[in-house]
């Protein structure tokens, strides 16, 4: 998928444009499931996003940085603070059915009181630290 979709947060304050680099991703980690309430659904939309109205930005992690609408509180984003990812929350997109489920991350973090339907790929955090781990010269 190569096309600018639009989204929002639930008072309409934030607006934004993000053309996706692929399908959904689920993240099952103790920071997302508290920051979404539940399991974390969104896309990478690299840098590729362009957002209208103010936001606010919350610093998890050495690496990574959240930012939210100040007034409704609707999660929005997750950023690498050193750029090159951002994670778009697929339910704030206009049709957020318009993408494939592709995988769920930090799946040894899920607890047990739901699983989801259906085969995909599901990463455990060492596999998706390796994944985006710097690489070596």
């Amino acid at each position: 998928m190569s096309q600018s979709l639009s989204g929002r947060c639930a008072c309409g304050s934030v607006s934004f444009t993000a053309v996706p680099h692929g399908g959904m991703h689920a993240c099952h980690c103790e920071t997302c499931r508290k920051t979404s309430g539940g399991v974390s659904l969104s896309v990478n939309c690299g840098d590729d996003v362009e957002v209208q109205g103010a936001l606010s930005t919350y610093v998890s992690s050495e690496w990574g940085e959240r930012q939210f609408c100040p007034t409704c509180g609707s999660n929005l984003f997750w950023r690498l603070r050193s750029g090159g990812m951002t994670m778009v929350s697929a339910q704030a997109f206009d049709d957020p059915s318009a993408f494939a489920f592709e995988d769920e991350v930090c799946i040894d973090l899920k607890p047990a009181n739901y699983a989801m339907a259906g085969e995909r790929p599901r990463i455990t955090l060492a596999e998706l630290a390796a994944m985006h781990a710097p690489q070596e010269a």
